[in-house]
Formats: C-alpha cells, structure tokens, sequence
C-alpha cells in the first residue's frame, strides 16, 4: 500500500488527533503528505514502540536544542492539555534542557512554559469557577 492510500490516510488522521487532539482534512499535497508520511508512518508506524508522549518529550528536547521554542511550545502546550504532563513536569523538564541546550534557550523556554501554564490554569479556572 502506498502512503497515498486510505489507510495511511486514515491512520495519519488519527495520529494527529492523537499528537494534536484536533482532527485535520488534507487536500493540499504538503497536508497530504504530512498526514500520510509523517504522522501515518513516522508517529504511528510503530505503536508497539515509543508512546507519543516519549515522542513529543524527544520533539521538544530537539526543537529546544535547535532553538525553535515556538514548536516546542505547540508540543508543550498539547501535552499539558491532554494530560501527558503536569506543570511540575515542564518546570522540571526546563531545568533539565537548560543544562544541554544551554541557559539562554533555557530562559526561553521558561518564558514559553510559564506562559502555556499560566493560560492552562486561567481555562481551567473559567471552565470551574467555584474551584
């Protein structure tokens, strides 16, 4: 089967639900191809292997390592939402990638981190106000 077919298809639509929590309906050929290789192969071309929360904690150790907080933060802020991770977790998570990524994207990351909590706990308050 081809990584054009339905399966695949299927298949990547489904990781990305997993790895986004939102559904997607490709139609351009970069989308086509991102649901089909990427998610339909790469992320979950191998279930019997890494989780995708031990995915997206490598996803984000490289994309701090590289500097590219902004794609970090999509993995972060997801992870937090479907309950893959805790606050504590990413303020540790922050500690731990600052000494390998270095300080600075350490600092940034830390922005990014403190501020998906902060939006995290703000939602959960607005959903549960008599919390």
């Amino acid at each position: 089967m081809s990584a054009g077919d339905g399966t695949a298809r299927e298949r990547g639509k489904e990781q990305m639900r997993a790895v986004y929590g939102w559904d997607i309906e490709p139609t351009k050929p970069f989308e086509l191809q991102t649901v089909d290789h990427l998610f339909g192969e790469v992320w979950g071309g191998r279930p019997d292997t890494l989780s995708v929360r031990d995915l997206r904690l490598v996803l984000i150790g490289m994309t701090v390592g590289t500097g590219q907080i902004d794609v970090a933060g999509l993995q972060i802020d997801t992870a937090l939402r479907l309950g893959e991770v805790s606050p504590e977790d990413l303020r540790h998570l922050v500690t731990f990638l600052s000494h390998y990524a270095g300080w600075p994207r350490g600092a940034a990351l830390n922005s990014e981190v403190e501020q998906i909590i902060s939006r995290h706990e703000a939602a959960k308050s607005e959903e549960d106000p008599g919390s």
